[in-house]
């Protein structure tokens, strides 16, 4: 029986097993790597090792021997890093530990997505054909090209110009090989909306096994899920597909001689014969991120099950009834509208208010973490900060649900994915199931990603602010009797505060106080009802609204009805040093330069690609912002850059665009 778990991995997934740990009485054992010392994960363990390096979670002989140390009698791998590994998966059952996860031979089997193509159309599951990189053809094209060793969106590309194909055949090998330790990739047609539905499956050691429902996994961007859901929209209103698709994952289970959870891949189109089509894309051998919808409408704890089957115990005849719907979002420290660029730095406060951490069937919000207030978002790993799940007894309202959930959310200190989540949930496309792989590109990712808060709610946050500093200032010399030195409050005369939002526009703030209350110009339809330092509310047209206010030195972020807002104080006394000059290139996140694509000197256009940079285990592209040439080139090859850092400057040429 197992007794103590060690999982080798991080974050969310780390504390989920933990909590299924503690509800069964099984001890627990946490790794982590520097950047991670501070992690929820780790403090939440009874037990924890540090690995050496920050490549330490792909280290297999470091976790086997952080297991020993520790007395962990099993190793659960968690998602990515080396939980589709079967040299992994070997080494722990020679070490004498139980391996929770399938057999060594259908993780091997698995392993690579080239081979286990083959499998699967050998057993009669519909693929699609693969394509050697090296002789595509125009006819051919559009083409995605994958990494055969792993998935996550590493490793993949989109290419619909021949002449394209070379550059990101190799793009993709070196994130292949960054992410996963194998540059080998493959191609194969690119279906541009099609749907992807997996299907959920469990199997013992004694040739029970299950299909546990599907979900759809259609939102997402750069090949990564943003949205999952069960049951599947698409399978719902396709007459028959749902029987086949759970008899093609069957049979592909019990092909390699499964047990555990696992899921099968599908790329589904409600176009075809006798209730549409799919094709096989990859077998996950572990358990996957959108893993909490599923248990949400079957009622199911599936780390509990894994930990069932790796005991060699018995699954029921068959899986209980799936009920209801459920939906996941992913919340990403990530800036949409800049290319999903991603986010670091310091989590001061996160809040998902009325939510249940990690509780399956709670029939309302639950939140699957990996952050805490004061959680460190570092370049190293992946830029996921948590999951949010709804559960309702309609599609529609498990959608209304979680879209209220993210939009009350407070989540202070890095840029998120939460508007665009909040926009997507409510887009009109989405609640009538029109949830296709092109549903970015359809509906335009510039108004999904728009900030939930219009200018006017922007408006009255900075005059919440405003208002709400006043407040600390007069909390301050309340208690210290004299103003601290350098401080004035000129009550006979206007105050002036400036803010800038995250679109770079300034917001100046004008307000006076008198003796029935605070004189506001500009506002005239504005009266404030209460104000302290940390809430403010303030009445538009007679209808009062709250303004939450949290400052962290000169960060400001208001939460109110009206939409998150996330605002900069201005000195009043710029820093002329500070500015940068025209044309710079700054670094959008802390990262490692991968390589430089020109020179000093050289004639540079618009867009082109100046600087690749590798942060989180992808590439990121900085292009010229203009016309122009390279006058300054501040990086090479194999450099660390800060968030920030001038990289380059391109000096525009008469005539060139700005």
């Amino acid at each position: 029986m197992i007794t103590r778990v060690l999982v080798a991995n991080r974050g969310e997934i780390a504390r989920r097993v933990f909590a299924t740990c503690r509800l069964l009485g099984i001890g627990t054992v946490a790794v982590y790597t520097e950047p991670d010392a501070a992690s929820p994960h780790v403090a939440e363990a009874d037990a924890r090792v540090r690995l050496e390096g920050r490549n330490g979670y792909l280290d297999a002989k470091q976790l086997i021997a952080a297991a020993r140390a520790a007395g962990a009698d099993a190793i659960h791998p968690g998602y990515g890093f080396l939980s589709e590994n079967a040299e992994f998966a070997a080494a722990v059952l020679d070490a004498g530990l139980t391996w929770i996860g399938p057999p060594v031979a259908a993780v091997a089997a698995m392993g690579s997505k080239i081979e286990a193509k083959k499998m699967m159309a050998a057993a009669g599951v519909p693929v699609l054909d693969e394509l050697d990189p090296e002789t595509v053809t125009a006819d051919q094209l559009p083409v995605l090209i994958k990494a055969s060793a792993g998935g996550g969106g590493r490793g993949m590309r989109v290419v619909r110009e021949l002449s394209e194909l070379p550059a990101q055949v190799e793009a993709a090998r070196r994130e292949a090989q960054s992410a996963f330790g194998d540059p080998t990739v493959f191609c194969e047609r690119y279906l541009a909306t099609g749907h992807h539905v997996e299907v959920q499956v469990l199997a013992d050691e004694h040739g029970t096994v299950w299909a546990v429902g599907e979900r759809e996994c259609s939102i997402q961007r750069r090949h990564q899920k943003v949205i999952e859901e069960a049951p599947s929209p698409l399978v719902e209103r396709t007459p028959g597909m749902r029987a086949k698709l759970f008899d093609a994952a069957r049979l592909a289970a019990a092909a390699i001689g499964y047990a555990g959870a696992g899921t099968v891949e599908f790329m589904a189109s409600p176009d075809g014969p006798e209730g549409g089509s799919f094709f096989f894309l990859e077998m996950n051998t572990r358990l996957q991120v959108e893993h909490p919808v599923t248990e949400e409408t079957t009622g199911l704890d599936l780390v509990e099950l894994q930990l069932t089957v790796a005991d060699g115990g018995h699954l029921d005849p068959d899986p209980p009834p799936s009920r209801g719907y459920s939906i996941e979002a992913r919340l990403y420290a990530e800036d949409p509208a800049k290319g999903w660029q991603p986010q670091a730095g310091t989590v001061h406060h996160f809040e998902v208010p009325g939510s249940a951490q990690f509780a399956p069937r709670v029939r309302s919000v639950r939140l699957d973490s990996g952050i805490v207030d004061g959680s460190v978002v570092s370049v190293f790993y992946d830029p996921m900060l948590a999951k949010v799940i709804s559960y309702a007894h309609s599609r529609r309202q498990a959608a209304a649900v979680l879209a209220d959930a993210l939009a009350r959310t407070r989540i202070h200190g890095v840029r998120t994915n939460r508007d665009l989540l909040v926009n997507v949930l409510r887009h009109p496309a989405f609640l009538d199931g029109a949830t296709d792989t092109a549903f970015f590109d359809t509906h335009g990712l510039a108004e999904l990603a728009a900030p939930l808060a219009d200018q006017r709610a922007v408006e009255l946050s900075a005059l919440a602010a405003a208002l709400a500093d006043a407040a600390q200032n007069r909390r301050t010399a309340t208690v210290f009797a004299a103003a601290p030195s350098g401080w004035r409050n000129l009550t006979s005369g206007y105050q002036a505060k400036q803010y800038s939002d995250v679109a770079g526009e300034t917001h100046e703030v004008r307000y006076r106080f008198t003796r029935t209350g605070v004189d506001l110009p500009g506002h005239d339809d504005v009266t404030m009802v209460a104000t302290a330092p940390e809430r403010v509310v303030l009445a538009v047209d007679g209808v009062e609204r709250p303004f939450n206010v949290a400052r962290y030195g000169d960060q400001i972020f208001v939460d109110s009805p009206l939409g998150p807002v996330q605002l900069v104080v201005l000195p009043r006394f710029p820093d002329p040093d500070a500015a940068v000059a025209q044309g710079s290139l700054l670094a959008p996140m802390p990262g490692s330069v991968l390589r430089v694509g020109a020179s000093i000197g050289d004639t540079v256009t618009a867009g082109q690609p100046l600087i690749w940079l590798e942060a989180m285990k992808m590439e990121h592209t900085i292009t010229a912002p203009g016309d122009g040439v390279l006058a300054e080139l501040n990086v090479e090859t194999g450099q660390q850059v800060e968030v920030g850092a001038v990289l380059a400057r391109v000096d525009n040429v008469e005539g060139a665009r700005q």
